[in-house]
């Protein structure tokens, strides 16, 4: 059995508004995240789903409550962990070779050899002949490539993902999806995935965790029993897809409705 990567225990997490009001938005949140698992969280928007990501990382730490990483309270940012934003990520200054080398060279290793692992992984995201064009000179869809190779470039432990495919178009969606699932596939690393979109929830995950609204909490889990390796195209027509699909929006509805 797979030890636990990720633990929040009865968190609670308040922010202060401009306006001096106290804000609650997370409330009561356990969660636990086993090594090589991908968890994808779904929920009403102001649940709490990108607080959960921040508190992970050590930016936002809870209120109340505890969050462990690899069974040790978060203290800060740790090397482990990569992101992926829903927003590129990118230095616009810098092409596509040294965007993704800055991780490497920036956690100290030399500057030649972190251009030629560079290089490599912007061939296994498909970006081989790209390697000199500048983000302004790229697709959306090419552009998270870069993202990807950006993440997976410094072997992170968990990977967390904000939305990352919110902004493409639904073809490019599906063929970054099978990237992302390609990747994650050699390593295994924890992967949490905050979205929106219950099929990509589904399309990806081992479970999908459902939020109530805010002030957010777990309203249900779902294993889901998608075979892997996984294609993200077939799987979406499968019953068990569709019967999911059903059930998880059956818990969101009441959480939308007004």
């Amino acid at each position: 059995m797979n030890h636990a990567a990720i633990e929040l225990e009865n968190v609670s997490r308040k922010f202060v508004s401009p306006q001096g009001k106290s804000i609650l938005a997370l409330r009561d949140f356990s969660l636990t995240v086993r090594e090589g698992e991908f968890c994808a969280i779904v929920g009403p928007t102001g649940c709490g789903k990108s607080t959960t990501l921040g508190m992970i990382t050590g930016l936002n730490p809870p209120s109340t409550g505890t969050v462990r990483v690899f069974g040790k309270p978060v203290e800060g940012i740790d090397p482990n962990i990569g992101f992926v934003f829903q927003a590129d990520a990118v230095f616009p200054w810098r092409n596509v070779v040294d965007n993704v080398a800055a991780g490497p060279i920036f956690r100290g290793m030399d500057a030649s050899a972190a251009r030629d692992k560079a290089t490599e992984w912007v061939r296994r995201v498909g970006l081989a002949g790209f390697e000199r064009h500048y983000p302004h000179q790229l697709s959306g869809g090419m552009r998270k490539r870069v993202a990807l190779a950006q993440t997976f470039i410094n072997e992170p432990r968990i990977l967390l993902m904000d939305e990352p495919f919110s902004a493409l178009d639904v073809q490019t969606r599906a063929l970054m999806q099978d990237e992302l699932l390609g990747l994650w596939s050699e390593r295994k690393a924890s992967v949490v995935f905050v979205t929106h979109d219950i099929d990509e929830a589904i399309a990806l995950a081992d479970r999908v965790v459902v939020l109530s609204k805010g002030p957010g909490s777990v309203k249900s889990i779902y294993d889901i029993p998608l075979a892997r390796p996984r294609d993200v195209s077939a799987a979406r027509y499968s019953k068990d897809f569709i019967d999911l699909s059903r059930q998880i929006w059956s818990d969101l509805k009441s959480e939308v409705q007004i």
